[in-house]
């Protein structure tokens, strides 16, 4: 049997992930192990990917390994799904699972992110372990690896694997109109977003919130920022609080989003999350550690799409207030009375 194992950790070779499948390359010869480091060299991927969708193709067995960055994968493998989907590549029937290493800290929301998306591909999902950093120190850790591989060997034998889940693929969105702004507005409130140029169901939802809050509002588009590159997991930041990047990204972090009074998310569903874009966002502010520097700041978030159907992306949603130690505001979506949610986001 062949076995590519997709590699998302930006350490590439040095990753602790993909060497807790050594045990089992080992306990079975027989099979053939190749790691594409699809982390590390997401650059080349994203220029020229069909090297890469050739070997998942000829593959019997496709494994996801990656540590859990922020509730979900590394930005650097949430942008190669990205990439995989949108190059249109045939993988109906193709069996994946995968392989994490985290403190089992949201590890289940990161491996059902992994999930719906290979379920959008068509892909025979089987669930996956979620190991922890230090297991490959231990017999027992070795042990459970080996007997994890065995259970996918097995599944794939016996053609068992997770049943496939159903979204709606037509977009729930019901419009929302743009009153005049109000005046005399007060305080401070950073609107982070992540909204391409054509996207005018989120660009109105924002405005509308906007013109209806009593407080000043600004608007940080991150993709205008010029982020050089994701988390690299270095630790560098983690004594003097300075990312290894040198692009300035965690002086703005500080200076312009950090300084205001509450803080606003607006984005639009992509692949059963806030986007790659956002995700790389969400990476990067590690360079505050465990530092939890926006603990009471009032958060809130502008959604555009099916939310309602997303409940993994709900609870990452939830969670990323919760660990914060932020004051959730509220979700207004698109989806139901977006005008009378927006008002009432605003307000709060």
């Amino acid at each position: 049997m062949n076995v590519i194992i997709l590699n998302g950790s930006p350490k590439g070779e040095y990753s602790i992930t993909p060497q807790t499948l050594k045990s089992p390359a080992l306990r079975f010869p027989k099979h053939t192990f190749e790691t594409v480091h699809v982390g590390q060299k997401i650059r080349a991927i994203e220029k020229n990917i069909a090297e890469v969708v050739e070997k998942i193709q000829k593959s019997d067995l496709v494994i996801f390994s990656y540590p859990v960055y922020t509730f979900i994968a590394p930005y650097q493998l949430h942008r190669f799904i990205e990439q995989l989907k949108e190059s249109g590549a045939s993988l109906d029937g193709k069996y994946v699972t995968q392989i994490t290493t985290s403190k089992h800290f949201y590890d289940i929301t990161a491996h059902r992110y992994i999930e719906d998306n290979v379920q959008d591909l068509n892909m025979n999902y089987i669930r996956g372990l979620s190991a922890d950093m230090d297991d490959l120190l231990t017999e027992k850790g070795r042990a459970e690896a080996e007997k994890f591989f065995s259970f996918v060997m097995w599944s794939m034998k016996e053609r068992i694997f997770e049943p496939k889940k159903t979204f709606s693929t037509t977009p729930k969105s019901l419009p929302v109109t743009i009153p005049e702004p109000t005046t005399d507005k007060i305080g401070d409130v950073v609107i982070v977003t992540n909204c391409e140029e054509n996207d005018e169901k989120l660009r109105s939802m924002i405005e509308r919130f906007q013109n209806v809050s009593k407080r000043n509002t600004r608007v940080v588009n991150i993709r205008e920022f010029g982020i050089k590159g994701g988390c690299l997991g270095c630790f560098n930041c983690a004594v003097s609080g300075k990312c290894v990047y040198k692009d300035g990204f965690d002086d703005f972090l500080r200076g312009n989003i950090q300084t205001a009074e509450a803080m606003i998310y607006a984005f639009t569903i992509k692949d059963h999350s806030m986007g790659a874009s956002f995700k790389l966002f969400d990476d990067r502010q590690f360079c505050n550690g465990h530092r939890t520097v926006t603990m009471g700041m009032p958060v809130g978030y502008i959604v555009s799409g099916n939310y309602s159907e997303e409940y993994n992306l709900q609870t990452i949603v939830e969670g990323r207030a919760e660990v914060g130690g932020n004051y959730l505001l509220g979700v207004a979506t698109d989806e139901f009375s977006p005008n009378e949610k927006l008002d009432e986001l605003a307000k709060a």
